[in-house]
């Protein structure tokens, strides 16, 4: 089984939203040229990468990282990651690890001091591989949701 990390690009868009349907079965599916319209933008957004996960070449795991400038800390930047889902088929197989391992790299390589993710506070099997690839429970996080 090979696994890659790559950046993911327009074209990878109908895998994206398999994905994102998996981790929020409950949306209302994205129409494809809303979809078009909302990568474009956030292929613009300085700092921001979508990175894919294949398996043999086949889409497996996405999650979106954003570098954010940052004026304390010695101006160092953060990052942010949302959106982590692996496919239900390769889940436990490595996957979510490797694209948690780009994602610390590519953290690392922008000067971030820390790596900032919210999870649901369902304590269940991510919260355990979360912890298992050096990330800590370690601030309460807060939400609001806007319609």
């Amino acid at each position: 089984m090979a696994i890659t990390i790559r950046t993911a690009t327009e074209t990878d868009l109908p895998a994206l939203l398999a994905l994102y349907r998996e981790l929020h079965p409950g949306d209302t599916p994205l129409p494809v040229d809303r979809a078009g319209a909302v990568w474009r933008e956030i292929a613009a957004q300085s700092g921001r990468t979508v990175l894919l996960a294949t398996v043999d070449e086949v889409p497996a795991g996405t999650l979106d990282c954003t570098v954010l400038p940052n004026l304390t800390r010695g101006g160092r930047p953060f990052m942010l990651v949302e959106n982590v889902v692996v496919g239900s088929s390769v889940r436990r197989r490595g996957v979510g690890r490797e694209l948690l391992a780009a994602t610390v790299e590519r953290a690392r390589t922008a000067g971030c001091y820390k790596i900032q993710l919210l999870s649901r506070l369902t304590r269940d099997e991510s919260h355990a591989f979360y912890e298992s690839c050096g990330f800590r429970q370690l601030a309460a996080g807060y939400r609001r949701y806007l319609d």
